[in-house]
């Protein structure tokens, strides 16, 4: 593991994985690849964000995308007819500001991009629909001052969605999720908190969190694999003769009991009206 002197910036991990031909398929899953237009379309077009769509609907409204790194996201919100404010602190033209500001103007998109950290929102309260993050609150300086800020920028009735954030059992648990990070080890960003952690963070903030879902319970935290591509080997380990004989139920506990460290869980939450 590299020295916290000799890190390497968020830009330069992802060009290293981008140029490492075995990291080819993991940059794409990522979506890393470019052109960034065709990326952000495939993210667009995936699993994850049909089933994004099933919980935040395409009503519109004014939508703030935290941590929207090369703003798949909020091109995503954008192509649903929200409007969108992207948020994020890297000015990165690879992997932040940068990149989200060329993808609107590539895809004639109306993305209105803010360089600040989720911490400190330049926004009044109440002034937003929707307040979305993509695999941000595990990054959090603090996680707790993030959702606060969340809640006091959400209208109410507004609603909170984190999706695909990393969760460990016990701290003592994160060393053997960062060691298995491919780039973890190169810019040391990536956290993971508790469970109950996420949970009380949210619910501080003044959000009432609706859904909580499991690894296994929804497309959101599998991709890129699939509920089928679940099914088929849990049938094929268990050997079914069909992966039509696997229930959702039975996912949805396979997910609930599962402790392996970084799994991925997701938050559905709504701010009270007034």
């Amino acid at each position: 593991m590299k020295s916290s002197e000799n890190r390497m910036s968020w830009e330069d991990a992802v060009k290293w994985m981008k140029s490492q031909p075995d990291q080819t398929e993991v940059a794409r899953d990522c979506f890393f690849d470019d052109p960034l237009s065709e990326a952000a379309n495939r993210y667009y077009l995936s699993s994850e964000w049909s089933a994004v769509r099933e919980l935040i609907g395409t009503q519109g409204g004014r939508a703030l995308d935290i941590g929207s790194g090369r703003g798949i996201s909020a091109y995503a919100l954008a192509m649903d007819g929200w409007q969108v404010t992207a948020l994020e602190p890297d000015p990165s033209l690879l992997v932040g500001a940068g990149a989200i500001r060329q993808l609107a103007r590539d895809t004639k998109l109306e993305i209105d991009v803010v360089v600040e950290w989720g911490e400190q929102l330049p926004f009044e309260s109440n002034s937003f629909d929707l307040v979305f993050c993509r695999q941000v609150l595990h990054h959090a300086r603090d996680l707790k001052d993030l959702c606060r800020e969340a809640g006091r920028v959400l209208k109410p009735n507004g609603l909170f969605i984190a999706i695909r954030d990393h969760v460990v059992s016990r701290h003592e648990d994160l060393p053997a999720f960062l060691g298995e990070h491919s780039l973890h080890r190169l810019y040391g960003g990536e956290h993971a908190f508790t469970l109950k952690e996420y949970k009380s963070a949210i619910i501080a903030a003044g959000i009432d969190l609706k859904q909580v879902l499991n690894p296994m319970e929804s497309e959101i935290n599998m991709y890129p694999r699939s509920k089928q591509t679940l099914k088929d080997n849990m049938a094929s380990k268990l050997h079914l003769p069909s992966s039509a004989l696997i229930p959702d139920w039975l996912l949805s506990w396979r997910g609930r009991t599962s402790n392996a460290p970084g799994r991925l869980y997701s938050f559905v939450g709504r701010k009270p009206g007034q």
